[in-house]
């Protein structure tokens, strides 16, 4: 690792959280002319994921950030007209088309490697490729069924072709039906200009160390690279010439780099009362999380429930700037259910009401019931401020 220049910018931890939550489009006016497609461009990456509680962990990024906006107008901003791919970045995410030539460090990874340790007979990927180019877009099933009748990771041959299609860049997700993926060739899916491979890895790699660095608004070497999951001898080959400039943030151990934008203004405004997803970029990086916000914050979907401290789906509770407590909802019918409410003081119940009546009528539901609060003597407080 070569040495790093010395800082000439510090930072208090105060300015840091309001520099990452304007940079994550928390605080301030949303910009809603933009719309779906402009938080998608503006994060770099929304993360994909199978649970859907209230809504899916994509239609709950855009929400948080431009309020009720209809759930069809997100699948819409994200898939129509060429505008989005989904591939490998902190996960599974959507990405913004234009950035197709800055995965091609991935894609050129991904064709030097084995993958899931599947083996294909010959011929079963040109056929595959072969039957989207004569028939697409396909789901799997469509292609000649997902899976064997063995377990549920028993690919067939034709979901195994397929997904390594999608990794080396020569097939594309073009939208997600019934949760499906729908594959098409790239070049009917990716315009022309963006159709190609040509930079060079450290061309690739400087660029998403720009956008995370744009994304996250200040970060440590570890919060930025994780952001698009790179390698952290990645990040420090490239961070010099990135644009980025290194700060120092007060009570963090390690050296930062922020966005020189961000730190041309004071971040002011309004700030979002929201609930946030668990996959949510602001916070999907636990350590980060805890550091900026002093919140510790785990997925407990796959935790066994006896164990479960906060709920399966437990969504954070973001206002005034600050994670203030979390709730794990279901849906009966028409009622949004508060299954387990956490709340860090009092002073949570208000915006975590109106959190939840927000959340609720944006899914359709015309009533909240709380089951449990970790405070039982705010109990009675909270159903008040829902009514």
């Amino acid at each position: 690792m070569t040495s790093l220049p010395r800082p000439v910018i510090d930072l208090s931890a105060d300015e840091a959280r309001r520099i990452a939550l304007r940079a994550q489009g928390f605080l301030g006016a949303p910009d809603r002319r933009s719309g779906v497609r402009g938080v998608l461009r503006h994060l770099g990456a929304v993360q994909l994921d199978t649970i859907s509680v209230l809504a899916r962990s994509h239609e709950l990024v855009p929400y948080a950030r431009l309020g009720a906006v209809g759930r069809d107008t997100v699948e819409a901003a994200y898939w129509t007209q060429t505008h989005a791919f989904e591939y490998w970045s902190h996960a599974a995410c959507v990405l913004p088309v234009e950035e197709w030539p800055h995965f091609a460090f991935r894609r050129r990874a991904y064709r030097t490697r084995p993958h899931w340790h599947h083996d294909l007979p010959d011929g079963a990927y040109d056929q595959v490729v072969a039957q989207l180019r004569a028939e697409g877009p396909l789901t799997a099933t469509e292609l000649g069924g997902a899976k064997n009748k063995g377990e549920w990771w028993d690919w067939s041959d034709a979901k195994i072709a397929v997904e390594r299609a999608l990794m080396y860049g020569e097939v594309v997700c073009t939208e997600r039906r019934s949760w499906k993926r729908v594959y098409d060739l790239a070049e009917r899916a990716i315009p022309d200009a963006l159709l190609h491979d040509d930079l060079s890895d450290t061309e690739c790699l400087r660029r998403l160390v720009r956008l995370a660095g744009e994304a996250l608004g200040v970060g440590t070497r570890a919060d930025i690279a994780d952001y698009h999951r790179l390698k952290g001898e990645q990040f420090d080959a490239v961070v010099a010439e990135s644009g980025l400039v290194p700060v120092t943030v007060q009570g963090w151990d390690k050296p930062a780099w922020a966005d020189p934008k961000a730190l041309e203004t004071t971040p002011r405004g309004r700030h979002r009362t929201t609930l946030l997803s668990p996959f949510d970029s602001l916070i999907w990086e636990r350590a980060r999380t805890e550091r900026i916000f002093g919140f510790t914050h785990r997925l407990e979907a796959y935790v066994p429930k006896p164990r479960r401290i906060h709920g399966y789906f437990a969504m954070p509770l973001l206002a005034g700037g600050r994670l203030l407590g979390r709730v794990d909802p279901a849906r009966e019918g028409s009622t949004l259910v508060a299954r387990q409410v956490s709340l860090d003081s009092p002073k949570a119940v208000a915006p975590m009401a109106q959190a939840l009546l927000e959340a609720a009528s944006w899914v359709g539901c015309d009533a909240v019931r709380v089951e449990r609060v970790n405070r039982p003597e705010l109990t009675a407080e909270l159903v008040r401020a829902l009514t």
